[in-house]
C-alpha cells in the first residue's frame, strides 16, 4: 500500500558510498559547512555558474533549495547530492541530476562544483564516476548528458577522464555569471566505456 510508505526526506534519501567519498542529499544541518565554503569558493565558482543572487548564502535561501530538491525528488525528476570526505565527512563539493525523462528519453542532465579547497584532487571525477553508476545502474537510464562552458578546462577534463563524449557546441546554450554563453555539450551512455 503505498499510501502508508514513508515520504522521501533527506535522510532516507539515495546515499553512494564510492572509494573515498560519500554523497548523499542536503540536510538542513549541512547548511554552515555548505555557505562556508561556497563562501570561501565564490572567487573559484562565479565564472561556472548562474549568477549569484544578493541572499545566495543565506539560510532562507538554503531552505528554499531543499524544499526545491525534496519536490525534485519526490516526482523523480532530479536528485541532488553533496559530496563528502568519507574518512571525516568534511563537504567538498556538490553535484544535481535534473530534468529526469523518461520514455523514449530515459536521460538525464547533470550539474556540479568543487570547493576551491578541494579543486584539482580528482575529487570531482570520484564524484562523476559514482553519480554515473547511480544513473545508470539505480535510476536505470540510457543517457547522461553535460554541458560546459569551453572555457573550463578543469570541467572538461572530469567530463573527458569519466568516459563522456563531446557531441556539440550548444550557441548560447545556458546563462552563467549574467551572460548567455555557449556550451559544449557532452553525454555518456550506459553502454560505454567507463574509465
Amino acid at each position: 500500500m503505498a499510501f502508508l510508505r514513508s515520504p522521501p526526506t533527506p535522510e532516507n534519501g539515495p546515499q553512494i558510498e564510492w572509494e573515498d567519498l560519500l554523497l548523499r542529499m542536503p540536510r538542513l544541518s549541512d547548511y554552515h559547512a555548505w555557505a562556508e565554503l561556497r563562501a570561501k569558493s565564490r572567487a573559484h565558482l562565479e565564472p561556472w555558474e548562474p549568477a549569484w543572487t544578493p541572499d545566495e548564502l543565506t539560510r532562507g535561501a538554503y531552505r528554499m533549495r531543499l524544499k526545491h530538491y525534496m519536490r525534485e525528488m519526490r516526482e523523480n525528476s532530479g536528485y541532488a547530492f553533496f559530496m563528502f570526505k568519507a574518512d571525516d565527512n568534511t563537504l567538498i563539493g556538490g553535484a544535481t541530476l535534473s530534468n529526469i525523462r523518461r520514455g523514449v528519453s530515459q536521460s538525464c542532465s547533470l550539474g556540479y562544483w568543487v570547493g576551491a579547497p578541494y579543486a584539482g584532487q580528482g575529487y570531482m571525477t570520484k564524484g562523476v564516476r559514482a553519480i554515473a553508476a547511480f544513473v545508470f545502474d539505480t535510476l536505470h537510464l540510457h543517457r547522461l548528458e553535460a554541458a560546459c562552458l569551453p572555457t573550463n578546462v578543469a570541467s572538461i577534463r572530469v567530463l573527458e577522464k569519466v568516459g563522456f563524449t563531446r557531441e556539440g557546441l550548444a550557441r548560447e546554450y545556458l546563462k552563467i555569471n549574467g551572460r548567455w554563453q555557449d556550451h559544449f555539450l557532452y553525454a555518456l551512455l550506459k553502454d560505454d566505456p567507463r574509465r
